[in-house]
């Protein structure tokens, strides 16, 4: 039998339908709270912090120069194994610093089109370990570092140690993947190159 809202007793939460409509009410709205009460963290936590390290970084820019950081880029274009290093190391760790994402990929102008998908794989790839020590860099992903370090915080571990190996093991990773997508590249653009004689 349906028990309405006003035949329950006073003091007791309804049953039956009414009863799953007060608490999926309940849940929507404790949903929203959840949702405001985890903004207000980031409000007086992280977003203070973000503002202070843009205005941070923006400055040291400004005060290295646009020019010289540019003139870096192109430097970074020069043909040789030598400057691997330098073109997915050294250049994408300095535009996901100082130019953050998305901005980072801009830094790709400089380059040959033969080495641009081998610098945006490098940098893409570098936006996720750089957030442990300088969170500035992309901001709007910071939930997957603290995901991670949710954990192992409740594993009683610090995050220091975290964010410094998150760090190696990207900048391990973006050389890597610089120089098998510049391969690959230059492969599929040798391959291209044949078949338009061919057809030609």
């Amino acid at each position: 039998m349906l028990v309405l809202a006003a035949d329950a007793p006073q003091g007791e939460d309804p049953t039956g339908f009414f009863g799953v409509l007060a608490h999926a009410a309940e849940w929507f709205i404790g949903l929203f709270q959840a949702g405001a009460t985890n903004f207000v963290g980031l409000l007086v936590g992280i977003i203070p912090l973000l503002i202070v390290l843009l205005t941070a970084v923006n400055a040291l820019v400004r005060a290295i120069g646009v020019e010289r950081i540019e003139r870096f880029g192109e430097m970074a274009a020069r043909p040789g194994i030598q400057w691997y290093p330098v073109r997915y190391l050294l250049l994408p760790v300095l535009s996901v610093f100082f130019l953050t994402n998305p901005m980072c990929y801009t830094m790709g102008r400089f380059l040959p089109e033969k080495y641009k998908p081998a610098f945006y794989d490098s940098s893409v790839s570098f936006v996720h370990p750089i957030l442990g020590l300088f969170p500035h860099a992309n901001p709007g992903e910071l939930f997957v570092y603290y995901g991670i370090a949710a954990g192992i915080t409740t594993l009683g571990f610090g995050l220091g140690d975290l964010a410094v190996r998150f760090l190696l093991v990207g900048l391990v990773v973006i050389l890597i993947r610089g120089v098998v997508t510049e391969l690959i590249t230059a492969r599929l653009l040798a391959r291209n190159t044949r078949n338009e004689g061919v057809v030609a």
